[in-house]
């Protein structure tokens, strides 16, 4: 009796099964962080499996395949960034202060997720063959444009804005300074010899590029 109450106690506790959404959840964080640090040719569904200590098998369950799990990635990180815009609820504020609001949310997303901008990166080293092919990912990035292309037409209307405006060069002109001073940071340290991460740099570049955005855009 007491070999057995001690075997009982001595005996590995049950593994908690995890919920399904839980499971795909870290799967995809975990495919998230080799992507970003290998991309796609040079990730492996292995490595991806060791980062969380299951088997190919499982992750193959879930997502299908390599392929099938990058795009999982890419539709999840752009939902991410999507979901954070919506949050403003612009609609609700002056058109001049949700453009500023938006900037802000794209460049503090930007900032504080650069395993994104490097996952986009190398999406287009592969001339966006997994984005063209999405059924998802051009219809969710659509809500931006539509976002501001409303935003403008309000911002007019209140004699904010000047006429003439592009939703989708405006995209451009926001997303690409936030972009590019992730992207290019460790080459612009060597040579300039300047940190991004630094928190004055950061400050300083939220402060640009709200100014630029809305210098041109005001009426």
């Amino acid at each position: 009796m007491a070999d057995s109450k001690t075997r009982t106690e001595g005996a590995p506790a049950p593994r908690q099964r995890r919920a399904p959404e839980e499971t795909r959840r870290e799967v995809l964080d975990a495919a998230i962080a080799e992507f970003s640090e290998k991309g796609f040719s040079g990730g492996r569904v292995d490595d991806i499996a060791a980062r969380m200590r299951t088997t190919k098998r499982m992750i193959y369950y879930y997502f299908g395949g390599k392929e099938q799990l990058y795009a999982a990635v890419l539709e999840h990180m752009y939902g991410r960034m999507r979901d954070a815009e919506q949050a403003l609820h612009v609609d609700t504020l002056p058109a001049a202060e949700a453009l500023r609001c938006l900037v802000e949310v794209t460049f503090d997303h930007h900032a504080q997720h650069p395993e994104f901008v490097r996952v986009v990166s190398v999406e287009n080293i592969h001339e966006a063959r997994v984005v063209a092919a999405s059924p998802t990912i051009p219809e969710r990035n659509a809500a931006i444009i539509d976002t501001l292309r409303g935003l403008i037409a309000r911002g007019e209307a209140e004699g904010a804005f000047r006429p003439g405006l592009d939703a989708l060069d405006l995209h451009m002109l926001i997303s690409s300074f936030c972009f590019y001073r992730v992207s290019n940071r460790h080459t612009l340290q060597a040579i300039y010899g300047r940190d991004m991460s630094a928190p004055p740099v950061v400050a300083a570049h939220r402060r640009m590029i709200v100014d630029a955005v809305l210098r041109y855009a005001q009426a």
